[in-house]
């Protein structure tokens, strides 16, 4: 068994528990950042090409987005609502060289930027909400595949840096950062905020949200409370031909929060407590015939013996204190949150065939496997920070966080009818395994930024950053056959160095050329204890090379951003297994380069008009490191990437037309109306595999050897609209995504038995289908 969640495909070893239920919604490039803090009641939407009004905290500073030499996209309140957004995946097409593969709801989900694909356990994303850090930066509580989905309801913006950011935010920051800002309470004036709202999957279910806000001054300048919650229906589309349950994929998201800030002469404070569920009965997932790619039946129908349920609960409770000192501030950033998963899957087909091929039952059985995640995170960190606008600027600070993890597998078996297995076999089989994976991560850090500014047109920013993790893992096998009995215990320690270096150059007042070179890194940690694995693997090193231009016109109608990278990645920590048992190893090196545009044109006083497009080449540079594990008469000799492998899930072209056109009637009323049409190139599902076995201790003899292909994942386009209309304190607003119906796949894995590996269907999971939704809120 696997003592993480891989993200190799169930056929590529026999008793596979750990089933990557990855997609890739491919992302097409974004609009710029169009949307400022605006706070304000007024439901008009904010004029989007006042870029230069968009502010960002990229380097723990508030700074205009125009003036930061790094490449940031930032989607704000108002388009968040426009489109009628609920996850990562309703977004991502808004940010150039991302990718989110969705694993049929929210929460399952992979996040990847400018090629930089989740190739094992670990997170390549770093996630922060205000400033504290989320999710786990150890391989062992599935951070890559469970990234954090926040509800985006009493959100003031989405920030996404891309590229490494490893200097400033440490450990996950591999590709880059996604930063949730929350928005804050009001001091000076009451407001709250009513809302309800429908939507309606094409031939699928229905489902409602409803969400209010409040803020109140308490003290007026001083003391202010905010107090949200927002529940969100999602219908569900997919039906199951097995048991004919229809649109199976429904379920909720329910989130609160509460903030209390405080405006004083010396300190200001903010302390906010946020909760989030999510419950899905079950996820997306279609059959497809492994041949052809066509439906095995419907359109939107899959096939599981047993129920896939997955749920996810947040709860974050953070306190920041900026102490003014007169020549700079100094900060306190805490964080404590626990997060509880429970995420099931079908497993008939692996493992049910172990009912009539080894315990000669008359036809297979059915199997599910269970896994839950506890994390419990604490984050401290102190900064000293210059004011901002001088000649030289700076900071230093320190950061600590500690991670208690546990993460518990449990795999059944029983009749093809979902009834136990008949003893005395349900004794001795109906438990295939219980393993329980307990760990701690713990690491300490400081770090240093600084800029200088030459004359009024050259600036130079740069930093570094020294950390040191321990971590301790334990692989406890109590029960079942498929792995051995008995306690596994394994810990290790790591230093590491980060830096990063930016030259920008204002070639005028609204232009500036810009280069960064950075560095990022992917924790390592104990391994599992296995003939052939490693006792422990290393941080991922990354190092990119980017330039970029930031341009506007001297009226502000026209806008674009331009960069181009390349990052060179060492050291990749890929999943190895063989038989259901495996590690994490670190695989070789791969690239990736390419060149993102965002673009925004302001054609009339009411119509912006905007085209963006990201290319991206990610490639495994050299066959990835090959894993050796004895078998007595043989040896198998795994490599699972080879030279020129496409990075999973990349695709090579994305693109993204936008419009919106803003009016007002007459009547006095408001509104916009706007669309955007994406597209997502071809995509591979996976990297190759080269399976040999050779003589024992002999790898120059090749006995046998089987090489597996990664599936190929066709284009699509899909276009979404949406249009509002408003007056002062209420405002209407509607939303089609997905107007044509595009079919598409956002990923396929092959479902293979674990002891004949023969595939039965290839499991896919669809783009989502069109989608309607009305939405009404009233501000008072």
């Amino acid at each position: 068994m696997h003592a993480f969640r891989s993200a190799r495909p169930w056929f590529r070893s026999p008793l596979f528990l750990a089933i990557a239920s990855t997609l890739a919604c491919a992302a097409t490039a974004p609009l710029l950042a169009q949307d400022s803090a605006d706070t304000s009641s007024s439901p008009r939407a904010t004029n989007a090409v006042t870029l230069d009004s968009v502010v960002v905290t990229a380097n723990k500073r508030v700074e205009n987005v125009r003036a930061v030499g790094a490449s940031i996209s930032v989607i704000g309140e108002r388009q968040l609502e426009n489109m009628g957004a609920s996850s990562l995946s309703d977004y991502a097409a808004l940010i150039p060289g991302m990718q989110v593969q969705n694993g049929g709801s929210p929460g399952l989900s992979t996040v990847s930027l400018r090629g930089i694909s989740a190739l094992s356990s670990g997170a390549t994303v770093a996630t922060y909400i205000d400033e504290v850090p989320v999710g786990s930066s150890g391989i062992y509580q599935d951070a890559s595949g469970l990234m954090l989905d926040l509800l985006p309801y009493d959100i003031s913006r989405v920030e996404v840096l891309r590229g490494p950011q490893g200097t400033l935010y440490g450990a996950g920051a591999i590709g880059g950062l996604l930063k949730y800002v929350t928005r804050a309470p009001d001091l000076t004036h009451a407001e709250a905020r009513v809302g309800f709202g429908v939507r309606s999957v094409s031939d699928g279910g229905e489902g409602w949200n409803g969400r209010f806000g409040v803020s109140l001054p308490l003290q007026e300048d001083r003391l202010g409370l905010r107090m949200s919650f927002a529940r969100n229906g999602l219908p569900g589309y997919t039906d199951n031909a097995i048991d004919g349950r229809q649109d199976i994929n429904g379920g909720e998201q329910v989130g609160g929060r509460m903030a209390l800030s405080w405006d004083g002469d010396v300190a200001d404070i903010d302390l906010s407590v946020l909760h989030q569920r999510i419950n899905a009965h079950d996820r997306a997932q279609v059959a497809l015939e492994p041949g052809s790619y066509a439906p095995l039946g419907g359109e939107f129908e899959g096939r599981t013996w047993q129920p896939q349920p997955f749920t996810k609960e947040l709860t974050l409770a953070s306190l920041s204190v900026v102490w003014d000192l007169g020549w700079g501030d100094f900060v306190s950033a805490t964080g404590w949150s626990e997060t509880r998963t429970l995420d099931q899957i079908d497993s008939t087909v692996q493992f049910g065939e172990v009912a009539d091929l080894l315990l000669g039952f008359p036809e297979p059985g059915s199997s599910n496997v269970r896994y839950t995640f506890d994390l419990d995170k604490i984050t401290q960190e102190f900064r000293f920070t210059s004011r901002t606008g001088g000649r030289f600027e700076w900071m230093a600070g320190a950061f600590y966080t500690k991670e208690d993890a546990q993460q518990n597998q449990v795999a059944w078996l029983g009749q093809r009818d979902g009834s136990p297995l008949p003893a005395p076999f349900d004794t001795a089989f109906g438990t295939l395994a219980v393993i329980g994976l307990p760990s701690t991560y713990e690491e300490v850090a400081v770090f240093a930024n600084a800029s200088w500014r030459f004359g009024e047109r050259f600036k130079i920013d740069a930093g570094l950053r020294q950390a040191r993790n321990d971590q301790w893992f334990s692989q406890n096998v109590s029960a079942g056959i498929l792995a051995p009995i008995g306690d596994a215990p394994g810990e290790s320690t790591e230093d590491v160095f980060t830096w990063s270096l930016s030259p920008q150059f204002k070639l005028a007042e609204d232009t500036m050329l810009y280069a960064r070179f950075a560095t990022g890194y992917q924790p390592g940690g104990p391994n599992v204890a296995l003939p052939g694995i490693p006792p422990s693997v290393d941080s991922s090193m990354l190092a990119s090379y980017e330039v970029g231009l930031k341009s506007q016109s001297a009226d502000r109608r026209f806008q674009a951003d331009v960069s181009a990278f390349r990052i060179e990645w060492d050291d990749i920590q890929v999943a190895s297994s063989f038989n259901g048992i495996g590690g994490l190893v670190n695989g070789g090196e791969a690239t990736s380069e390419g060149v993102e545009l965002a673009s925004q044109f302001r054609a009339t006083e009411a119509l912006t008009l905007g085209v963006n497009a990201a290319y991206t080449k990610a490639r495994v540079k050299n066959d990835f490191e090959a894993t050796t594990i004895p078998q007595g008469d043989f040896d198998v000799v795994l490599n699972t990437g080879l030279a020129g492998d496409r990075m999973p899930y990349v695709p090579t072209l994305s693109w993204a037309a936008t419009a919106e056109y803003a009016f007002m009637t007459a009547q006095g009323l408001s509104g916009q109306v706007g669309g955007v049409l994406r597209f997502t190139g071809e995509r591979l599902s996976d990297t190759t595999e080269r399976q040999r076995v050779t003589a024992p201790g002999d790898p120059s003899t090749v006995l046998q050897e089987e090489v597996t292909a990664p599936l190929r994942l066709d284009s699509y386009r899909a276009l979404d609209l949406y249009a509002g209309v408003g007056r002062e304190r209420w405002e209407l607003r509607a939303y089609v995504s997905n107007v044509t119906g595009e079919g598409g796949f956002s990923s396929m894995t092959p479902a293979a038995g674990a002891l004949s590996g023969a595939v039965a269907y290839l499991a896919a999971v669809p783009i989502q289908p069109r989608t309607f939704g009305v939405e009404f809120d009233v501000r008072f």
